[in-house]
């Protein structure tokens, strides 16, 4: 079995399609034909259900798939390792939750640039379910998240360390006020994406203050949370430091919580097995360094 037809039997099921397989791997539709083709006769079973769209994963494709994409993420970690010579360069591929890439990572990106500009880092935000996905396929050699992250395929060290303050309107002056001014079914809660866990204790929250079925608003960016908010179209849940960032305090008002409900962790998250890099293990140390001058 060829890590090649690997590749494009994982590309075709990625894409739905041989065609748009080919444009993505800049190849000819006949070359990723043969490949699946070379696949089936070898396991002796059809991968793919072709049918007007395109194609879809037969049972036997599915199960395939998680180990094409293993078997990649490792030919991509060997190259990794064989190239490190101690030297931070190369790519790092990182992931963070959107409020921490907004006020916590930029001044340590900044100093890690700085130290470091043969490394190329790219940075792709994502609630914590989809970062701890994408660390355990091997997509990302790290990822910031919010804790507990509780896998046994994953290491975890504490990168920072947040207070979550209940955010909304302005014109709530405390909690006794909005408990006071809205409706029995409770404030509108204004979330990220399903697996973000601050979205979690959000709920939490509310059903300590007594509204256990919260309407609830999707948003895909912190700048739309915090405007919504700022317009009283309900409350969220957010670090204090994000709260904070320049731009944002007069149209929003941050109120404090209980001990147990507003401590959470920040974490660095990498898969146990897998190669640290140099370029990893740099920005751990920029990291340690960030921690151990806070402390002083």
């Amino acid at each position: 079995m060829k890590l090649s037809d690997l590749a494009a039997f994982a590309a075709v099921a990625r894409c739905g399609g041989i065609t748009r397989a080919a444009a993505e791997l800049n190849t000819v539709q006949s070359n990723l034909t043969t490949r699946i083709k070379t696949l089936e006769a070898e396991i002796g079973s059809p991968l793919f259900e072709r049918h007007s769209r395109g194609v879809v994963l037969t049972e036997a494709g599915r199960r395939l798939l998680p180990y094409a994409d293993r078997f990649a993420a490792l030919a991509k970690e060997a190259v990794a390792v064989a190239r490190d010579d101690g030297i931070p360069k190369g790519a790092l591929a990182l992931g963070s939750m959107e409020t921490t890439a907004a006020v916590r990572l930029p001044p340590l990106l900044a100093r890690y640039h700085a130290a470091y500009p043969s490394v190329q880092i790219t940075l792709r935000t994502d609630p914590t379910a989809t970062l701890v996905a994408a660390v355990l396929d091997g997509e990302l050699d790290a990822a910031f998240v919010a804790g507990p992250v509780d896998h046994p395929d994953i290491a975890v060290e504490t990168a920072f360390e947040e207070e979550l303050v209940l955010v909304t309107a302005e014109r709530w002056k405390n909690l006794d006020a909005l408990r006071a001014g809205t409706p029995e079914s409770g404030p509108t809660a204004l979330v990220f994406r399903t697996g973000c866990s601050y979205r979690q204790r959000l709920e939490q929250v509310l059903a300590a203050l007594g509204w256990t079925c919260p309407t609830r608003l999707e948003f895909g960016t912190l700048d739309g949370i915090i405007g919504c908010v700022g317009a009283d179209m309900g409350v969220t849940l957010l670090p204090r430091a994000v709260v904070e960032r320049s731009g944002w305090t007069a149209n929003v008002r941050a109120h404090a919580l209980d001990k147990t409900l507003r401590q959470v962790k920040t974490l660095l998250i990498r898969r146990r097995t897998s190669y640290e890099s140099s370029a990893l293990l740099a920005l751990r140390d920029c990291m340690s360094g960030d921690r151990a001058a806070n402390a002083a």
